[in-house]
């Protein structure tokens, strides 16, 4: 009889072996991801920022073209005036209080434009002075002496930018894709994966690495 439960009892050992190893695959899947996702979002918004920036000063240069040159029916006003070879009685206060107002009327819509281009060079200014978040892990790396994991990138970053909102997630997602680049190089310590520039990359991981980053990258 004890025979007979031994098959059973190690084949129910090896379906809960292989669940287990397709839960765990699972959810590290499900966490690359959400970290791609998260890159993306993060792409997204800086292109959509740059649409912004770029649409503005477009704006900008061509009210100025518009404000500085002449319209095409301010010139053909006159010529289409000399044209005429018999005005009728009344005609000549008719053209003079046309061109009056059409006079006033370049003048109102002159005005706005020169206020418009003056305060869109600021506006854009103003926008442009945010970096992005390659920007800001390219900045970070340049600046150390030793490689860094994500997680410490992430930590760094998000006391310099409070306002960001910065996650380990996405700075791995993005420095992978420096990697990938050759604008940084990855090292392995142990299970720790840490990270430098270009030309940074004699420098050796400390043995030290916090337990929080090994935990991190399995």
């Amino acid at each position: 009889m004890p025979d007979s439960k031994t098959p059973a009892t190690e084949l129910t050992s090896q379906y809960m072996a292989q669940v287990t190893n397709d839960l765990d695959r699972n959810a590290k899947e499900q966490d690359r991801i959400s970290a791609e996702i998260d890159a993306l979002q993060e792409q997204l918004r800086a292109l959509q920022h740059d649409n912004t920036v770029l649409t503005n000063m477009r704006n900008a240069l061509g009210v100025t073209d518009t404000a500085t040159r002449p319209t095409p029916e301010a010139d053909a006003a006159p010529s289409a005036t000399r044209q005429k070879a018999a005005p009728q009685p009344g005609a000549g206060k008719r053209t003079r209080a046309k061109k009056a107002a059409t006079a006033q009327s370049g003048e109102t819509v002159k005005e706005p434009a020169a206020k418009k281009s003056e305060t869109a060079p600021k506006t854009t200014a103003a926008k442009t002075t945010q970096p992005t978040l390659v920007e800001l892990i390219r900045r970070h790396l340049t600046g150390q002496n030793e490689p860094r994991s994500a997680a410490e990138i992430a930590t760094a970053l998000g006391e310099a930018h409070p306002d960001r909102n910065i996650k380990t997630t996405v700075v791995r997602t993005t420095v992978e894709g420096l990697v990938a680049k050759s604008h940084a190089q990855r090292t392995k310590q142990g299970n720790s994966v840490y990270y430098t520039t270009t030309d940074t990359q004699d420098t050796t991981p400390s043995a030290s690495a916090p337990a929080e980053d090994q935990a991190e990258v399995n």
